[in-house]
C-alpha cells in the first residue's frame, strides 16, 4: 500500500465505517479520539484497518484539509 496513492485518499472520503459507534460515517469524518483509540487498541485487519491507520496519521499530523478538495 502506497500511502501517497490518490485512490486511497478518495476511499477515505467515500468509504463508510461499517460498524461500531460511528457506523455509516465516512472514514474521513471519524473523530480523532476514535482513530486514536484504534491506534492504541489495534486496527482491524485488511483494507479497513489500513485506511483507518492512514486516516489516523492524517488526523494526528493535522492534515485533514488535504482531503477537502476530494469531497
Amino acid at each position: 500500500m502506497n500511502p501517497l496513492d490518490p485512490a486511497l485518499l478518495l476511499k477515505l472520503v467515500s468509504t463508510p465505517m461499517p460498524y461500531g459507534k460511528h457506523a455509516g460515517r465516512v472514514l474521513a469524518d471519524l473523530p480523532g479520539n476514535y482513530l486514536n483509540w484504534f491506534a492504541r487498541e489495534g486496527f482491524p485487519k485488511g483494507e479497513l484497518g489500513r485506511l483507518l491507520a492512514l486516516m489516523q496519521t492524517i488526523d494526528h499530523n493535522g492534515l485533514r484539509d488535504l482531503l477537502r478538495p476530494l469531497r
